[in-house]
């Protein structure tokens, strides 16, 4: 979310996005979120607002989590990363094709897109006759109507011209009357794709349910923050196991980020974003998904995050889930210093150094840490499924953020 300021340029803009199509392939997808990201992606860069970029909330609204009681939520992390992997993919693809930069803070013409799972089902009935109020349950995921009291206010708010766009933006705006007062100018409908459906929708319990952990980990570089970093912290905090308000432990979400010295040699280094630029960064993203607050940004409450010791810390959700960024200067980071952790989190290119993780821990006579693998992202969005053994030569990358830096400054 974008906190630093309240000035109408610099609010973000939401496009809501009714359930996917069944069964959610690629095609589909592709046939029914294309042209509404395209739609908002390019009126954002042609605006060319705020000195940072356009900020687009992607909200997906679908019945992700299973489970009659708030506080014993589940979900399907294969079913969902994998959906969340594929609109990440579209996104790039498009921004590609429009010449738009991805990254966050990338300047004026560019749009930082970040995607939002809300649970929600068309099917049910939402309560729109009273006010809604912030409920977090067991997860990252938020109901409609916590995200409707927690995200705001926009600078548009797009939909798709379907039926299902039409249901979903009535809904979503019962619940938020009262809470940003719109001009028509603001509410921005969008071309609303293909309506796919072969067969009726599979129930999310029909999906395998994963169980959550209380100490989710994973490492990476996150230089100049791009859709393939944003689908890996996404994909990881979806596994956290949040615990109640008041709860003396917070669940903990540790991401080890590569130092600046191990970054020195690497192609067009002079580009490389400071440590704790990057670390910022990923808190800022995270706090996209993670940050609940009645409030919402309009204050411009940016993330509180304490340096203690050369760590990055910062608390979300009334202090339930906690945030570390911490320095790496090799392969295996805090998975070999610290004995307590439940999950790490992997991509393709980064299989092996989770099964040398384990190799060490067995060393130590430490439990061997749940393995879960996210989905690569392909330059020319392709995704590449986390049972592919191919190498990864044309993923989306940070190098290529820098090359092209590089090149417009010469």
């Amino acid at each position: 979310m974008t906190r630093q300021t309240t000035s109408g340029d610099d609010l973000p803009s939401l496009l809501l996005l009714p359930p996917p199509p069944h069964p959610a392939s690629r095609l589909a997808l592709n046939a029914a979120y294309e042209p509404p990201l395209k739609a908002a992606i390019s009126k954002l860069r042609d605006e060319k607002v705020g000195k940072d970029g356009a900020v687009l909330i992607v909200a997906l609204a679908s019945p992700i989590l299973t489970g009659n009681f708030r506080r014993h939520k589940s979900l399907s992390w294969p079913h969902t990363q994998s959906i969340l992997a594929d609109l990440y993919s579209l996104i790039s693809a498009i921004c590609a094709q429009l010449s738009v930069p991805t990254d966050i803070h990338a300047g004026p013409g560019s749009v930082d897109a970040r995607v939002v799972l809300v649970d929600y089902d068309p099917s049910k009935p939402v309560r729109t006759d009273s006010k809604p109020a912030i409920e977090p349950n067991n997860t990252i995921i938020v109901d409609l109507g916590t995200f409707t009291t927690a995200y705001h206010p926009w600078r548009y708010i797009f939909h798709p011209s379907n039926e299902s766009g039409y249901e979903l933006l009535s809904t979503y705006l019962k619940l938020f009357e009262g809470i940003q007062t719109l001009k028509q100018t603001q509410i921005v409908v969008v071309d609303g794709g293909l309506s796919v459906s072969v067969e009726s929708r599979v129930p999310s319990e029909s999906f395998p349910q994963t169980s959550p952990h209380s100490i989710v980990c994973l490492g990476g570089t996150f230089d100049h923050l791009h859709p393939g970093h944003k689908l890996l912290l996404t994909a990881a905090v979806l596994l956290l196991k949040v615990p109640e308000t008041g709860t003396s432990q917070p669940c903990q979400f540790i991401i080890g980020i590569t130092g600046d010295e191990l970054l020195k040699r690497k192609k067009y280094a002079e580009y490389v974003q400071p440590w704790d630029e990057r670390a910022t960064n990923t808190i800022e993203f995270l706090s996209s998904i993670l940050e609940l607050s009645k409030d919402g940004w309009k204050r411009g409450r940016a993330p509180q995050v304490s340096n203690n010791d050369g760590e990055f810390i910062a608390l979300f959700r009334d202090g339930t889930i906690e945030v570390r960024c911490v320095v790496i200067q090799d392969a295996f980071g805090p998975t070999i210093t610290t004995e307590n952790m439940d999950a790490l989190v992997v991509s393709g290119e980064t299989r092996s150094g989770g099964n040398a993780v384990n190799e060490r821990r067995k060393e130590l006579g430490w439990r061997p840490l749940e393995t879960f693998e996210v989905d690569v992202l392909d330059a020319e969005g392709i995704v590449h499924k986390s049972t592919d053994t191919r190498d990864f030569a044309t993923k989306i990358s940070s190098t290529a953020i820098r090359k092209q830096k590089s090149e417009s400054r010469t």
